[in-house]
């Protein structure tokens, strides 16, 4: 894949939103210092492609902000959305050089990009980059998991609820915020993208959210503000037996 502009320069490592949480999070001095001359920043517009699967992908990328998809298309047209990027996610994968999925932006995203080769030349001398790509690779898996049961057996409620409490437990992490009291972030995604990526329809996601409102699980300001009052009961609404890491 071809990479065109816009193209953002001048961001200072340190004061960026996602390195605590980011694949440089582990990074030492000297190894910032060697990625802070490889880097360069890409921002898309909503709705706009960021790779298409199949296409050569030459370089590596953490979501700065903003949120993107993971969408596969079948032979006959139809597509699934497999998963969401949200900041500090990793994009595309060292010694790769093709896409698997497509990546589409679906709010104004912002990418903190590495070329693919020199990337991987530094990660053959730099075990934090190893260590901390590792971890993030483990957590994919277990979200991958995660994403499996949702999708398989969870009822529509569970699956509104589930949706809700990964984005809160993001936004907590991210913002490295206390556990304690109501929880509050924007919701990211559309009624129909929910829908989409939730395998429901668009009546039954605006329903499920109606009635968790209804019931107090969560506050809603517009369309998009989404407030928690109390996470525990929202877990309690997932079906899982894990909080993950939530409270305790």
């Amino acid at each position: 894949m071809a990479l065109h502009e816009p193209l953002l320069h001048g961001k200072d490592c340190g004061d960026c939103p996602i390195r605590h949480r980011a694949v440089c999070a582990r990074c030492d001095t000297d190894e910032l210092d060697q990625l802070e001359k490889m880097k360069f920043y890409r921002s898309f517009q909503a709705g706009q492609t960021v790779v298409w699967s199949g296409d050569r992908m030459d370089f590596v990328a953490s979501v700065v902000s903003g949120i993107a998809t993971l969408t596969q298309t079948m032979e006959d047209g139809r597509r699934q959305m497999v998963g969401l990027l949200l900041p500090s996610d990793f994009v595309g994968r060292p010694g790769r050089a093709v896409a698997s999925y497509d990546v589409t932006a679906v709010s104004d995203l912002v990418m903190c990009c590495f070329r693919r080769k020199p990337f991987e030349d530094m990660m053959l001398g730099t075990p934090h980059v190893n260590q901390r790509l590792l971890e993030m690779t483990l957590d994919e898996l277990d979200a991958a998991r995660e994403w499996m049961l949702l999708l398989g057996r969870k009822t529509a409620r569970e699956k509104i609820a589930s949706l809700l409490a990964i984005l809160a437990r993001r936004d907590v992490a991210l913002r490295q915020r206390a556990r304690g009291g109501p929880l509050r972030f924007d919701l990211p995604l559309t009624r129909e993208e929910m829908a989409d990526y939730l395998g429901l329809t668009i009546e039954t996601v605006s329903r499920q959210i109606s009635a968790l409102k209804r019931d107090g699980l969560i506050q809603l300001e517009g369309t998009r503000q989404v407030t928690v009052p109390d996470i525990r009961r929202l877990l309690e609404e997932t079906g899982d037996d894990s909080d993950g890491g939530m409270v305790g």
